[in-house]
């Protein structure tokens, strides 16, 4: 296994302009010769990461990381009230990949993420599997309803307690009915004193799920600042109120079409807010892929993650 690579930043940056008033913030690092490689970042809303990359090998790859619509460094920026959410969807994220490529002239390129990116990278690859050259996720979601149900209903038997407080940061007579779409309802709200209460509500409940994962850290989803919480926040609600805009089990019952790009899995058995049998029910449906199960890591991984996701890395770059 090699050591990590020296840290490599940017050598360009641009915005994609997508036709419709969004600006999608991009940029490219590594070698411009080299394999192209998509990051597709979380959350929905996370954004890409800022800091340089070690895991990528410099002289190999051109690798190319976004901030999906409303979030990071694209805009509108979805803690701005005018921000119109409508025009965020499972299918817009895709056309912007898609558009992104077709900007920067790439034919293939390896796609890489983990939680809702890999919900993301699946869609994309279903649609397109002749641009996609391989495959390398960890933690395996695929944003299907069982699963949403689970992460904001489900795992409040593990912690009943933040569970009620969740709940409890909705309007009375909305906490039997669809959390999901009264969030994303406060998260419209022009006062943005009710934007930031439902905010850090939605961010505890997140944080509670993860703090008893191996390697869980308190805050770690809430520790951002007030914007890119808020953008967060409002995105989530709103992607998974609607249920990604995909049918139930889509992305299982297409994994036929990824048949031919070599997939690597990485999954921790302790993974709370995505449990592992979706990654199990991926691999048995894309023979392509290889799944690593992890028993020291949940949904923020763990060392011995990193280090098989690396090893994908080094495997497919001269591929």
């Amino acid at each position: 296994m090699t050591d990590l690579y020296p840290p490599t930043s940017p050598y360009h940056h641009g915005m994609l302009d997508t036709g419709d008033g969004n600006r999608v913030y991009y940029e490219q690092l590594g070698n411009p010769e080299g394999k192209p490689a998509l990051f597709v970042h979380g959350g929905p809303g996370s954004g890409a990461p800022r800091r340089p990359t070690r895991a990528w090998d410099p002289e190999r790859y051109r690798l190319i990381r976004f901030d999906q619509r409303n979030c990071g460094r694209s805009t509108p920026h979805a803690s701005d009230p005018a921000a119109d959410m409508s025009l965020n969807t499972t299918q817009h994220l895709i056309d912007d990949m898609e558009r992104l490529r077709e900007h920067l002239g790439i034919t293939k390129w390896l796609l890489n993420g983990g939680s809702w990116g890999s919900t993301l990278i699946l869609a994309y690859a279903q649609q397109h599997p002749e641009r996609v050259s391989e495959i390398v996720i960890q933690a395996v979601t695929t944003t299907s309803p069982a699963e949403t149900y689970w992460l904001y209903r489900g795992a409040g038997r593990f912690q009943p307690e933040a569970w009620d407080r969740f709940r409890d940061g909705v309007p009375e007579g909305e906490r039997d009915g669809d959390l999901l779409a009264a969030y994303a309802r406060l998260m419209e709200n022009p006062d943005r004193a009710v934007r930031e209460k439902a905010a850090t509500d939605w961010l505890a409940w997140e944080d509670a799920v993860i703090s008893n994962e191996p390697n869980g850290m308190p805050g770690m989803y809430s520790d951002r600042e007030a914007d890119a919480r808020i953008a967060f926040v409002r995105i989530c609600a709103h992607v998974f109120g609607n249920g990604a805009w995909l049918e139930e089990n889509q992305l299982l019952r297409n994994a036929h079409r990824l048949a031919g790009i070599p997939g690597v899995l990485a999954h921790g058995r302790h993974d709370m807010g995505s449990p592992v049998q979706t990654a199990w029910e991926l691999a048995k449906a894309w023979p392509d892929a290889r799944l690593h199960i992890f028993e020291d890591s949940g949904h923020v991984g763990s060392e011995a993650m990193t280090k098989v996701v690396r090893a994908a890395l080094e495997e497919f770059k001269d591929r």
